[in-house]
């Protein structure tokens, strides 16, 4: 199999590719086709699946496999052909046409979508903004109080009325116009004060109540709640309250930081926090400082991107966001239901960070050409022992998940962006001004958090889980690779 010739065409980024299969390459795949189709063939004189390629091919004609024998050989010989050109291609679609077949041999064209030619200026020198990395006194302190609160344990308390931030163990039952309604019933259910669980107005009037006192809370539902027979509808829940709970913080001295970290005292502590959430912020700033510049990247390419690029980054992107929801016991069927959206407006949404992904990519594998850049061996198999490390698997392990081809290709854009990171200037943000309030402009009213609900009509629906958050890894796919473009069939030989 070989690439005879590749030739632009008159379209932007189509090229085609004329290729040979030999005979003897095309009558093995010829073979292959028979012993795959002789049990579905009957020939009288014959059992089923037991007559001789000779004795089919008189009967039906020598033509009779070569359709299968295409199917069979064309993927690898396009691969080759592709290879061989130098091209990437990047769009399932590719159109075949069969020049000539026979014992001879296999002489087809394609014409695939390629990537473009991409040309970039001025990527050496850029300036961005860095954010200023500032770990204040109250921001450790307020790490130190987060320790505080995972080391803390509730206390009863039968001294006082309840108070914000208490936990409550509470009975209550709902009724509309005088009658209870499906869901609205719970007993011994535990509640922070505070927290948001429970719908607008239910908590606050709990605050004051004394243990065993019985009292209504009055409140209406949202206009926006789940149970379509309760929306905006007035309630009135039955209450008693049964117990009061407090949190209890340890003291911060040397011995909390003895019993939650390594430290022997709570100053070694600090200084522990302090240089983690340094570094945390350092990473953000630097982040930060590579998604400006990327940004810029983006706009300085001049390229006739093909829009499969487009619709393929659009696919990854979807294929991701899956991926995290079913992490979380969630699907995108779910999702699409909870947010009103079809697939189609679901994709488009996710267009215009697509397409900046393409133009980026783009942009860094140029860079790496022009500045001749590299990853070597040392370097990829550095990556794969990082890998293994990160997932906890062997070597070989990550191997067979990653492609060589694929990690290389992002080590490579990674490199580049470096290279650009390197070469630009930093510079502080500049002040934000505050926007100009219109005269008619009111307060947009702030919606209550909605916080993980149980099945009692008391309580907030749920909210479906971010995206973003983090989802259980079950292969190393860190690192996005390019996505390759699948094959269609090729075309039956009489569709020429």
């Amino acid at each position: 199999m070989s690439l005879k010739k590749a030739t632009k065409t008159d379209t932007p980024n189509r090229v085609e590719l004329e290729v040979e299969v030999s005979a003897e390459q095309f009558e093995q795949a010829i073979e292959k086709a028979y012993h795959r189709d002789v049990k579905k063939i009957n020939v009288p004189g014959f059992r089923k699946g037991k007559a001789p390629r000779r004795v089919i091919e008189r009967m039906y004609g020598k033509e009779v496999f070569y359709e299968d024998a295409m199917n069979i050989v064309y993927p690898d010989a396009l691969d080759g052909a592709i290879a061989e050109s130098g091209y990437e291609f990047v769009e399932d679609k590719i159109d075949l046409d069969v020049i000539s077949v026979g014992e001879e041999g296999l002489v087809f064209k394609a014409v695939v979508t390629v990537k473009p030619e991409v040309t970039i200026k001025d990527y050496l020198g850029m300036k961005a903004e860095k954010p200023a990395v500032d770990v204040t006194d109250a921001d450790v302190d307020a790490e130190l109080t987060k320790l505080q609160n995972r080391q803390s344990r509730l206390v009863s308390v039968d001294d006082r009325a309840a108070a914000d931030g208490d936990t409550v163990v509470i009975d209550y039952e709902g009724f509309v116009d005088d009658k209870a309604f499906a869901g609205g019933k719970g007993e011994h259910q535990s509640l922070v004060l505070g927290s948001g669980q429970f719908i607008p107005g239910f908590e606050e009037q709990i605050v004051g109540k004394k243990i065993d006192e019985e009292f209504d809370v009055n409140v209406t539902f949202p206009e926006e709640y789940h149970a379509e027979e309760l929306k905006g509808k007035p309630a009135v829940f039955k209450c008693k309250l049964h117990e009061i709970k407090t949190r209890e913080l340890p003291e911060l001295n040397d011995d909390f930081a003895k019993d939650c970290s390594e430290f022997d005292t709570l100053d070694e502590m600090k200084a522990d926090i302090r240089k983690k959430l340094t570094d945390d912020r350092e990473k953000e700033a630097d982040a930060a400082f590579e998604t400006a510049l990327a940004e810029q990247l983006a706009d300085k390419i001049e390229a006739d991107i093909p829009q499969a690029m487009f619709e393929n980054a659009i696919d990854e992107n979807v294929r991701e966001f899956d991926q995290r929801l079913q992490s979380q016991g969630l699907s995108l069927d779910m999702y699409l239901q909870y947010t009103g959206m079809d697939m189609a407006a679901f994709r488009e949404s996710n267009r215009e960070k697509a397409e900046m992904q393409v133009k980026v990519r783009l942009a860094l594998e140029t860079i790496a050409k022009q500045e001749n850049l590299t990853v070597s061996d040392e370097d990829l198999e550095a990556e794969y022992e990082r890998f293994a490390e990160q997932y906890h698997l062997k070597v070989e392990q990550i191997k067979a998940a990653l492609s060589e081809k694929g990690l290389r290709a992002d080590m490579l854009t990674e490199k580049a962006m470096h290279f650009v990171r390197d070469n630009a200037k930093a510079g502080k943000p500049a002040a934000k001004k505050p926007a100009a309030k219109k005269a008619d402009d009111a307060p947009a009213e702030k919606k209550p958090a909605a916080k993980k609900s149980t099945s009692t009509a008391a309580k907030k629906t749920t909210t479906a889980k971010k995206a973003d958050g983090e989802a259980a890894a079950k292969k190393p796919a860190a690192k996005k690779t390019t996505s390759t473009a699948k094959k269609t069939p090729a075309k039956k030989a009489d569709d020429k």
